[in-house]
């Protein structure tokens, strides 16, 4: 009988125990688990709540503005990286009378122009209109000649000797050419077959070319005061 009463209360005392451990409250902690420095180690469910992301409307109203700002971007890289490209005009200047006056042009135009060049050139000048009778056969029909203009009154002429115009008779050089004429008829109505030709010879001219860039707007008339000096459009060097 006692061993039963035993047994009961032992089961009485073990159905208590385990609904105290059940139903009490929980123990406290009395320090952490981890040493110190350790991260703690947390279960998932009490990680934070990730950040909300950037709504779709906000992630296109950038994309729209980023597109609409690249082609500005490009075309002000392509300006600054074109460089700007400088026109340039090129004109001669002349002939001037002498190579002092072409010094003087290359002084005053020194600060407008890019580039300049001195050249000279031959041209054949005017030098007057020459009245003669052709050449004879010979060097005593030309004097024979001679003589019959002095007989008519016919003076101021003289027989060429030599060179290419040997035997011939010289009435006279003059740079009026209505002179010359007078003088041709007069000698044509004594009897006389005169002529009448104009004479040059070679002279140098002197020239000045220029590069002068456009945006300058160069008025060379106010600087080069040289008489009978103009200019025209020439090949840029």
């Amino acid at each position: 009988m006692f061993l039963r009463l035993l047994f009961v209360l032992l089961i009485a005392l073990n159905i208590v125990v385990g609904a105290w451990l059940l139903l009490g409250q929980p123990y406290a902690r009395g320090g952490n688990a981890s040493d110190p420095g350790v991260p703690e180690l947390r279960l998932l469910s009490e990680m934070p709540e990730p950040a909300v992301a950037a709504t779709p409307s906000a992630s296109a109203s950038t994309m729209v503005s980023a597109a609409a700002s690249a082609p500005l971007t490009a075309a002000a890289a392509s300006a600054a990286a074109t460089p700007h490209v400088a026109s340039y005009s090129c004109l001669a200047l002349g002939p001037f009378a002498s190579p002092q006056d072409l010094r003087h042009a290359r002084q005053v135009m020194a600060t407008v122009a890019s580039r300049m060049r001195s050249r000279q050139e031959q041209t054949s000048q005017a030098s007057g209109w020459w009245v003669y009778l052709p050449a004879a056969g010979s060097r005593a029909q030309a004097l024979e000649q001679a003589r019959q203009l002095g007989l008519h009154h016919i003076d101021d002429y003289f027989v060429v000797g030599s060179g290419g115009q040997s035997n011939t008779i010289s009435l006279g050089l003059f740079k009026d050419p209505a002179n010359a004429r007078k003088r041709r008829d007069e000698v044509i109505a004594a009897g006389f077959p005169a002529r009448m030709t104009e004479r040059g010879e070679s002279v140098p001219e002197y020239w000045l070319d220029l590069v002068v860039p456009d945006d300058t707007h160069v008025d060379w008339r106010r600087r080069v005061l040289s008489a009978g000096v103009g200019s025209h459009s020439a090949s840029c060097f």
